[in-house]
């Protein structure tokens, strides 16, 4: 805005009469005293009253005092507040701010509060006693399920699987690299105890 006037200006300076010269200039002189506060606002946007007061003044101690204790008890507003008068304190020399701001502004920054918070004393005791008895727990419930249990059927003993094996050798079951292959070592289908260890009958067959 500033700039698109000068031309205008130019231009009524020039058809000026010498006995008119100097009204010209001092129009021209307030025309461009009046138009520089635009200027500079567009550029370097408004300053306040409030943000210069913040950059000039230091914030008091007793306000930054205790700011690691209290800082997290804060309600969001008063933590904006203080962090946007910190914010403005920085814009000056560093040397210029006080100590009690430098520890405040690295602490709120960079400080173990929020997502850096440390671990709580004790907490990896309590992980370790509360997964102690859950296993515990889930241990009990398993074998007491399991004594009340039926016991496994006769297809999982030792003697049945080793009737299995001999069926499919009979029946040449799978001859390449089976059970029925030329010097195969393996136990097949025996997985199983025999019937006698795990206390299961075997009924004759008819």
């Amino acid at each position: 805005m500033y700039l698109r006037s000068l031309p205008r200006a130019a231009k009524a300076a020039s058809v000026c009469s010498s006995k008119q010269a100097t009204t010209c200039v001092r129009s021209y002189q307030t025309t461009a005293a009046r138009l520089a506060p635009s200027f500079s606002a567009a550029h370097h946007g408004p300053m306040t009253s409030q943000s210069q007061s913040r950059g000039a003044h230091a914030i008091s101690n007793p306000t930054l005092a205790g700011i690691e204790k209290r800082w997290e008890g804060m309600p969001p507003q008063e933590q904006a507040e203080l962090w946007m008068q910190l914010r403005d304190r920085m814009k000056v020399p560093w040397h210029e701010l006080t100590l009690q701001e430098k520890k405040a502004a690295w602490w709120i920054a960079f400080g173990p509060h929020g997502p850096r918070a440390e671990t709580p004393p004790g907490e990896w005791s309590k992980v370790l006693i509360y997964s102690a008895i859950g296993v515990a727990i889930s241990s009990a419930l398993f074998f007491t399920i399991h004594s009340f249990a039926r016991p496994p059927p006769r297809t999982m003993t030792k003697e049945w699987q080793e009737a299995t094996n001999e069926y499919l050798r009979a029946e040449k079951s799978n001859p390449i690299y089976g059970i029925s292959s030329e010097g195969y070592k393996g136990k097949g289908h025996v997985q199983s105890k025999s019937a006698k260890s795990q206390g299961i009958v075997l009924e004759p067959e008819e």
